[in-house]
């Protein structure tokens, strides 16, 4: 974790109470126990056949690797607002949860076989997965509850553009996706308002975003609210 985030974790030990209502904000990470009784191969592989991903973007034979800002890493994904969003979240989890490390971020593969349908999204360029040894398929309560809760203020701040694997009725925590089709409003005004913070003098977006604020968590636990109704 860099200073930042450790400068953030440790100021927001009270906030943390006004938080648990965020989804599984109350467990700790589980222990290799824990994952133990929930296999990752928890379905078996299966041959994505069609032309498009799950979530109707179009099926990439390759796609551009992107650096992700502030980390060293890249990864590869679908150009234009897809990209923008995705390296988003990427930048955010690096600034707030932790230091991204070598082969802690894959986007963008060719390889057809998946055990969610969710997962063909990587085939698309419009999803990643962040620590996927870490936090695999079917495994629950990987993250510890300050963690969460910038996850949580990401999924909030991006307004439904992205969705979470672990809230998926089958988990995946290491994985984030474009949930919205190709074209659809949102995404191009979510990017849009992305490409002004990284434009901007760096007062607003990934590395300068107090998630645990209180008027964010308030927004974060309303969001969540509204998400799970």
């Amino acid at each position: 974790m860099n200073e930042l985030s450790r400068r953030r974790v440790l100021g927001a030990t009270t906030a943390l109470a006004g938080a648990t209502v965020l989804g599984g904000l109350g467990s700790a990470p589980a222990t290799a126990a824990d994952r133990a009784g929930t296999p990752a191969g928890s379905a078996k592989a299966t041959t994505w056949t069609r032309s498009r991903s799950a979530n109707g973007w179009k099926v990439l034979g390759e796609a551009t690797s992107y650096g992700i800002e502030g980390s060293g890493r890249s990864v590869r994904l679908a150009g234009g607002d897809a990209a923008t969003i995705l390296l988003h979240v990427a930048r955010r989890f690096h600034y707030e949860i932790d230091q991204l490390r070598v082969g802690d971020v894959r986007g963008h593969r060719t390889s057809r076989q998946v055990e969610q349908p969710y997962e063909s999204n990587y085939l698309s360029g419009t999803a990643i997965d962040i620590r996927e040894a870490a936090y695999p398929l079917g495994a629950r309560a990987g993250f510890y509850p300050q963690e969460l809760v910038v996850i949580r203020d990401v999924l909030a701040e991006l307004d439904g553009v992205v969705a979470w694997g672990g809230d998926f009725t089958v988990p995946k925590e290491s994985h984030f996706e474009i949930a919205l089709k190709p074209g659809h409003p949102k995404v191009r005004n979510v990017a849009r308002k992305i490409t002004t913070w990284n434009a901007g003098p760096g007062g607003e977006g990934a590395g300068a975003t107090d998630a645990f604020d209180a008027g964010r968590q308030k927004r974060a636990r309303t969001f969540a609210g509204r998400t799970a109704a």
